[in-house]
């Protein structure tokens, strides 16, 4: 069961982690990572909203996170991306069991947003094939 708090969570290690991948990053896939960054923040800023509404107080962003490799160049920061918007798909993908109505309709689309990210991410760093069958699934 996904709570909203996994995925305000997952959300902010998100953001987190596109500061790290746009340091990396020129052109287009810069731009792009900006794009994504901000989809995250809208995503984390309705998320508070909605917990706040509820009654409750959303947990704050930790003051940093543990990156699963090293990030430092192009081609880490393109594979941290990929794997950002896997792991947040997966979180989003786990709260469709637990919401109905217009929460589940926000989870939904979130899925959606992160399958489309990550393959994008995956054609840029020349990643094949660079769809998955199905989006926030483990492996």
């Amino acid at each position: 069961m996904t709570t909203a708090a996994e995925v305000l969570a997952a959300e902010h290690a998100a953001i987190y982690a596109y500061g790290v991948i746009g340091a990396h990053l020129t052109g287009a896939a810069a731009t792009a990572a900006r794009d994504a960054e901000a989809a995250h923040r809208a995503r984390r800023d309705a998320l508070g909203r909605q917990v706040i509404a509820a009654g409750a107080t959303p947990t704050p962003a930790d003051p940093a996170y543990a990156l699963p490799f090293p990030v430092t160049d192009q081609a880490s920061a393109l594979r941290l991306a990929v794997q950002t918007e896997e792991r947040t798909g997966a979180v989003w993908r786990s709260a469709l069991a637990t919401t109905s109505g217009d929460e589940r309709q926000a989870a939904l689309d979130a899925l959606v947003d992160c399958a489309i990210r990550a393959t994008r991410f995956r054609r840029a760093a020349g990643v094949t094939p660079a769809t998955v069958t199905f989006p926030g699934r483990p492996g």
